[in-house]
């Protein structure tokens, strides 16, 4: 048995939550999430608890059975509290800035870096060297923040770049830190 799989997911006061065969409907305060889950998955809603079942040990229902239970968790929490990646800019001139809904980087090129804000996805920009990303949907937020980190990317030497406020860059020596 898939020991994520059988845990219950609870649902917190003020979050709604829809089943209809193989899709699910999540409303909260924050908004609403809908997923179609895969049809050999059974998720069966007991009052404020959501459980997920597999047919039978077949190693395709195994491994969808912790994913289901995982994608319908992160479904619970975004809409209730949301999620949230915090990325620094670190280098000389390097600054981000928000302008209406892109997020505009000046980040080493002869050019400004203009992002787009996806759909249900908020940008924050606190100070010239921090950037909040936001949402409700934990798999677009990731995928936005990498998208943003991708556009100069940490080097080594010297630590520039754009990276995670929980990442640690490891340093290296450069050519005169060689001993004789």
């Amino acid at each position: 048995m898939s020991r994520i799989g059988k845990l219950p997911v609870i649902i917190p006061a003020g979050v709604d939550v829809t089943v209809d065969g193989s899709t699910v409907t999540v409303k909260g305060p924050k908004g609403t999430l809908v997923r179609q889950f895969h049809p050999n998955m059974t998720i069966e809603m007991d009052g404020n608890t959501l459980t997920v079942s597999r047919p039978n040990d077949d190693k395709q229902n195994r491994a969808l059975h912790g994913l289901s239970r995982s994608l319908l968790h992160n479904m619970v929490t975004g809409v209730n509290d949301g999620y949230k990646k915090e990325l620094h800019v670190q280098g000389t001139g390097y600054r981000a800035a928000k302008q209406g809904n892109q997020l505009v980087l000046n980040v080493g090129f002869s050019h400004q870096v203009i992002m787009d804000a996806e759909p249900g996805i908020e940008i924050d920009v606190p100070s010239a060297n921090k950037i909040i990303i936001s949402g409700i949907d934990k798999q677009r937020v990731g995928q936005f923040a990498a998208e943003v980190r991708e556009k100069r990317p940490p080097e080594p030497y010297k630590g520039k770049g754009i990276k995670y406020a929980d990442e640690v860059i490891r340093r290296k020596e450069g050519k005169a830190g060689k001993g004789k």
